[in-house]
């Protein structure tokens, strides 16, 4: 019997030391600060599924990189080269795509409330279930997406020539 309660009290011990040194390493463990990737050449790069949050990637070259399912909230690519880049699924809310390139992108189902898209080339991008509300946009740019504008976004439920309020 007193076997028993010296194990429980060990086990005991060893939760609270445990649970102590994980707060400590909690602590002094600061926030992961966001990732700097300007004017870096990463034609054909992965960064599928990866949580990406606030990372910089202006004047970057990202022809042809694979962004599908990554969290790209907050993330900038200004003047950046995004030509046959693929953000299916991506979500993109509060991007800066201020001046980039997006042609022949794939934006299939993507969340982009809030972004800034200025000066962005969109040229044949597939844009089928993208959601575009809040966007900044150039009139003629929005003139040209509600032309490709298609489907409806699986997450928010909106329709693609809605959100970039397409006159029908």
């Amino acid at each position: 019997m007193l076997t028993h309660f010296k194990l429980l009290n060990d086990l005991r011990r060893t939760a609270i030391a445990f649970c102590l040194v994980a707060t400590c390493w909690l602590w002094f463990l600061g926030p992961v600060e966001a990732v700097s990737y300007n004017r870096a050449n990463l034609v054909n790069c992965d960064f599928s599924g990866q949580d990406l949050r606030d990372a910089e990637f202006d004047h970057a070259n990202l022809r042809g990189c694979n962004f599908s399912h990554a969290n790209l909230q907050g993330v900038r690519f200004f003047s950046a080269n995004l030509e046959s880049a693929n953000f299916e699924a991506a979500d993109l809310r509060a991007s800066d795509f201020e001046s980039s390139r997006l042609t022949h992108a794939n934006l299939t189902n993507a969340l982009l409330e809030g972004a800034f898209g200025t000066n962005a080339k969109f040229g044949e991008a597939i844009i089928t279930g993208a959601d575009f509300t809040d966007i900044i946009l150039r009139p003629d740019t929005e003139a040209y997406l509600c032309g490709l504008a298609q489907g409806t976004n699986p997450i928010t439920g909106r329709n693609t020539l809605d959100t970039l309020f397409c006159k029908g």
